[in-house]
């Protein structure tokens, strides 16, 4: 029995496996990938400081120098260093890089500029319809008056860069004042007093203006002369416009220009010449006379060139 037992004794045989070499692990891969990130940041960096300015990055040095100062004070530099839009600074619609104020301020300016001639170029056409539309309603007025059949050739309208422009002339015939005087002629009062009617119905401002030819009184140079004259008469016929409805603050300057502005140059003494030019003035003129009045100084807009004394005419050589 004890032969038995020995011989089913179990063999236990052990094996020993052997594993190959490790293939060094993956130390190797992260130190690439560190070096390839510090080299990214590396070229990230010397992008960042070809790309910024001198300003900037000396807002940069003092803000790493001393923060808070910055962050206190603003100024560029420290505009990025909190901003989470792209760009930075102070100009959210800007996406490549540091703004300066000076620099926004500036196309701010030169935006509003544009949009302030592009609404003045909107109104100077608006306005110049209007214009269109006053001189129809003028023309109008006075072709359906039969009073004003005789004096339709002695009307003239023109459109200037002041506004619409109504004249009446002189004719042989047909003068509109007294000789050598500023008393109206009862036709031509008539036909103020209606345009005046016309006019009070637009906000417009007006400017009166008296030529007169190049004769001259025989008093000469030293007394009652052309230009005395012209501004009488253009004050006697603002004081028609007015009695035909005009609001007397709607004339801005009356002034007599003697033969300072012939309308017929070739022919000085031509009666055409001896005019009133009333001129319905546009936005524009209306600012170039109020940019150029001096507001301590200037008189009242009725009495420019108009404040004469009131002297007896003279005789005169010819008939006006």
């Amino acid at each position: 029995m004890a032969g038995d037992a020995k011989k089913l004794q179990p063999i236990i045989v052990k094996k020993i496996k052997k594993g190959g070499h490790a293939a060094h692990g993956g130390a190797w891969k992260i130190a690439y990938a560190d070096f390839v990130t510090a080299m990214m940041a590396f070229f990230l960096l010397m992008w960042l400081l070809g790309s910024t300015t001198e300003g900037d990055r000396k807002g940069i040095q003092d803000y790493f120098n001393n923060p808070i100062k910055v962050s206190m004070m603003g100024g560029s530099g420290s505009g990025d260093s909190s901003s989470v839009v792209k760009g930075g600074g102070q100009d959210l619609t800007r996406s490549t890089g540091q703004v300066k104020r000076g620099d926004v301020e500036a196309e701010r300016k030169s935006y509003t500029l544009q949009a302030l001639k592009a609404t003045r170029a909107q109104q100077a056409s608006a306005e110049a319809e209007s214009l269109k539309m006053l001189k129809g309603r003028v023309e109008s007025k006075l072709a359906n008056d039969p009073r004003f059949n005789e004096l339709k050739a002695q009307i003239r309208f023109d459109m200037t860069a002041d506004g619409l422009r109504i004249q009446i002339v002189d004719e042989q015939n047909r003068p509109m004042f007294a000789t050598g005087s500023a008393v109206v002629q009862p036709y031509m009062r008539e036909l103020l007093r209606t345009i005046g009617g016309v006019l009070a119905e637009v906000p417009n401002k007006l400017t009166l203006e008296g030529h007169t030819d190049t004769a001259a009184f025989s008093a000469g140079a030293g007394g009652y002369s052309n230009w005395e004259l012209s501004a009488d008469r253009a004050n006697a016929s603002r004081r028609e416009l007015i009695a035909g409805g005009l609001a007397d603050e709607k004339v801005l300057r009356v002034q007599g220009l003697a033969a300072s502005s012939l309308f017929d140059r070739e022919q000085p003494l031509n009666p055409v010449n001896r005019r009133i030019s009333i001129i319905v003035m546009n936005r524009e003129a209306e600012d170039r006379f109020h940019g150029s009045a001096d507001t301590e100084v200037q008189p009242p807009a009725l009495e420019v060139a108009t404040a004469l004394a009131e002297s007896a005419s003279s005789p005169r050589a010819d008939t006006r």
